[in-house]
């Protein structure tokens, strides 16, 4: 055996136990022997010794001692390894007549289980002296009796044994009687009076002797009664007995009162003499308070409870006396025949109340059964019900133990309350419940768990900081500290984004912040992952995806971006004379940083010199003639075009049109009517050649900003992830979704052509050729036209 003095109890090595077990059991017993009446906590035996286990090994092992009786007449002290008397013993109230008288116990260790039979033997003192049952004996004699006739006389009782148990009869000196002890096939000791000399009744009608019971013990005891002797007249046959012995069988269960068996004798002689009267012949007390004799019809009845369990068998003597004294013994064996009165019973050993979850198999309890009947009476079903993980083993004698069939799972079910069911075989059966309750203790096996695996978060632009945009939330099966979750941010997948300075996580409840405010232009969604961890050991941990989605606030008014608003000497446009009602004069081109609704733009005629000659298109920006021109029209015309986005509230931006007529394409320039004495002095070829280099730097430049007003969207547009969308059904038809195009949801292209062999140096402005669909970003927003020198195409 292994050494266990360092060994902690260890409830998941019992599987390995049971295995061994059968194995640890030791097969002779170990005697030992006290005698009775023993002081109790004497020394007994040093059981560490015996067993040939190591100093400390039994209570390092939990050992116990288990008696078969319900009494527990031994104790251990683990520590010294002593056994000892838990109380004093008497040896009669133990066993009675029985000898050798010796108690039977087990030394049970319980890690590992192991089982240790001994035999305690009380050994007799002599603390009793002979008694008998009465304190004088009457005795009658027929007178003509002959010498060497024996007559039975009354036993006397020592409930010691052995040596110390009745040894011999003595009787006071006298010249007719003495005495002769005989033995019986039972070991008994019976005195018997011989006479030794003829009797008279006229010389000494009566005797009165002593006599005495002597034990074996040193010193011996005694006890003594009166024996009163009557010699009677002659009376020459004595009562015999019809069968003898008697037996007959009794339910323990029977009634008081109720009828054993009757006995019956017969005398030869007549009338008085011939009368027979029936009595018990020196029975104990126990036999005198069970039973009764008629002492005319001889029937014995019950006066007392049987009780199988105790004794299964009485013998009883009984005499028949004749009326001339003359007396004949018989005897009647009773057997107690056994009922299933008692339920068998269940006594715990060792329980556990609580096993770890997965843990392997697992014993709970161990425990022992009995049942004071007999035969069927006394067998025994053990069951438990079949729906539970656990199983029963048994052992030992009535042994068993309670394990775990498989590894349990608190989140499955926490608690058993597991029902032991002892059944006898008898009939009618009867059985004993005992219900122990085993709870499971949780085990960090189950990680935290998402609501959701992702989570999809909406947060307006221009947050105030620290504002609380949602939560995550998981939940853990387990329970404890295996339960309690915590939260925090993982690192982002995105290494150029600076999550921890955007958002913040409440590590208890998992409730999630702005760091600071957030501009939907600049960043207009961003995810992370979120991770829950439990505060079991080893941490189980899981995590989830949390998107955030910037919305839009109208924080952007409008931007034009032709004509434009740079500062420079104002942009004319040229309208010729002859143009119709319709006519396209011009198209503002605005974009708008914010997107849906607060992105889409509407057109509004401000301000004009003459009211009602143009009109604006609300949806495109285009500026069209209301009418056809006439000649009182003023050649110069200044135009305020107001662009309002749709946003709550609304931010709106204004421009400022030129607008020239001219006379056809040979005029392309009118003087101010200030100028034009002054002018009309020049050389004309000069100042159109002045003129068209202005016209031409113009374009270019128109250009430039255009080309460069169509990168920056298309930067914007990748920085966004994606065009703008617009929803439908909110907002009005007239207006338009720029989407970083601005209103040019059409391209125009103009030619203006510089004609160097007129002579005379002038424009030709030709009419708008076919529009286009949506401007290709090809990167030449001015383009040369090969067909004329000196002129360009513009969109």
């Amino acid at each position: 055996m292994e050494k266990l003095e360092r060994m902690h109890p260890n409830r998941q090595v019992w599987a390995f136990i049971l295995i061994a077990f059968f194995s640890q059991v030791r097969s002779q017993p170990i005697r030992y022997s006290v005698p009775e009446e023993t002081e109790s906590g004497s020394f007994v035996a040093h059981l560490t010794k015996d067993l040939g286990l190591q100093a400390g090994e039994l209570g390092a092992r939990s050992a116990r001692v288990v008696s078969d009786d319900d009494k527990q007449p031994l104790q251990l002290d683990r520590q010294t390894g002593d056994l000892l008397l838990k109380e004093k013993l008497d040896r009669e109230e133990l066993c009675g007549p029985a000898e050798p008288c010796v108690l039977h116990f087990q030394v049970l260790l319980e890690m590992p289980v192991q089982f240790f039979q001994g035999e305690l033997s009380i050994q007799d003192i002599n603390d009793h002296s002979p008694v008998f049952p009465d304190k004088e004996v009457l005795l009658k004699m027929p007178e003509n009796s002959q010498p060497g006739t024996l007559f039975p006389l009354v036993l006397a009782q020592d409930m010691d044994v052995g040596s110390n148990g009745l040894q011999q009869y003595t009787v006071s000196a006298n010249s007719h009687f003495h005495i002769l002890t005989r033995n019986d096939s039972e070991g008994k000791k019976y005195p018997d009076l011989v006479q030794d000399r003829a009797l008279d009744r006229e010389e000494q009608p009566e005797f009165s002797l002593t006599l005495t019971a002597l034990d074996g013990g040193s010193p011996p005891r005694s006890g003594t009664v009166m024996v009163r002797i009557l010699i009677m007249d002659v009376n020459d046959n004595a009562p015999e007995f019809v069968h003898t012995p008697y037996e007959v069988q009794v339910l323990e269960n029977s009634p008081l009162d109720s009828p054993v068996l009757s006995v019956t004798a017969r005398d030869a002689d007549a009338g008085n003499f011939g009368s027979v009267s029936y009595g018990l012949f020196q029975a104990p007390d126990e036999i005198k308070q069970t039973f009764s004799i008629n002492e005319v019809t001889g029937e014995i009845r019950l006066k007392k409870k049987l009780d199988f369990e105790k004794i299964k068998s009485y013998r009883v003597e009984i005499e028949a006396t004749d009326g001339g004294g003359l007396s004949g013994k018989g005897t009647v064996l009773i057997q107690v025949v056994d009922v299933n009165d008692n339920a068998p019973e269940l006594s715990m050993s060792s329980l556990t109340s609580s096993i770890p979850e997965n843990a392997p198999e697992t014993v709970v309890s161990i425990f022992r059964i009995r049942d004071k009947d007999s035969g069927d009476n006394g067998k025994m079903i053990c069951s438990i019900p079949d729906n539970l993980p656990f199983i029963l083993k048994p052992i030992f004698k009535n042994f068993y133990t309670l394990v775990t069939e498989r590894p349990l799972d608190r989140e499955s079910r926490a608690e058993y309350n597991i029902t032991i069911t002892v059944t006898d075989l008898g009939t009618p059966r009867l059985k004993t419940e005992h219900t122990i309750t085993v709870l499971v203790s949780d085990v960090n096996d189950n990680a935290p768990a998402f609501s959701q695996p992702s989570y999809t978060l909406f947060v307006p632009e221009n947050n105030s900081p620290a504002l609380h945009i949602g939560s995550v939330s998981a939940t853990d099966r387990d329970s404890g500290a295996n339960a309690q979750v915590t939260y925090s941010l993982l690192p982002p997948r995105d290494p150029h984004l600076p999550l921890a300075s955007l958002v913040s996580i409440n590590a208890d409840n998992g409730q999630l912040f702005a760091l600071r405010s957030l501009d939907f232009e600049a960043l207009r969604a961003f995810e992370f992952r979120v991770g829950a961890a439990d505060r079991g050991s080893p941490a189980l941990r899981s995590e989830a995806l949390v998107r955030v989605a910037v919305l839009d606030d109208n924080d952007n008014p409008p931007f034009v971006l032709y004509p434009p608003q740079n500062g420079s000497a104002p942009c004319t446009e040229l309208l010729p004379r002859a143009a119709e009602a319709g006519y396209l004069v011009s198209k503002v081109v605005a974009v708008d940083g914010d997107s849906g609704q607060n992105a889409w733009l509407s057109f509004q005629l401000l301000k004009a010199t003459e009211p009602g000659l143009f009109s604006v298109w609300p949806h495109n920006g285009e500026v069209r003639t209301a009418r056809p021109l006439g000649e009182r029209d003023a050649a110069r015309h200044r135009l305020v075009v107001l662009v309002r986005d749709s946003g709550e509230p609304a931010l709106s931006a204004s421009v400022t049109l030129h607008v020239l007529l001219v006379d056809g394409f040979s005029q392309p320039y009118l003087p101010p009517p200030e100028a034009a004495p002054a002018q009309a002095q020049a050389d004309s070829l000069t100042v159109y050649l002045v003129v068209a280099l202005a016209a031409v730097s113009s374009l270019f430049l128109f250009s430039v900003l255009l080309f460069v007003a169509v990168r920056l969207c298309r930067r914007d547009r990748a920085a966004s992830g994606g065009r703008c969308s617009v929803p439908e059904g909110r907002f009005p038809g007239h207006l338009v979704d720029v989407s970083g195009a601005g209103t040019l949801s059409q391209s125009y292209q103009y030619e203006v052509c510089l004609t160097g062999d007129s002579g005379t140096g002038e424009f030709k402005f030709l009419k708008p050729i076919f529009p286009n669909i949506l401007v290709q970003d090809t990167g030449e927003d001015v383009k040369q036209n090969p067909k004329c020198r000196n002129s360009f195409v513009f969109s």
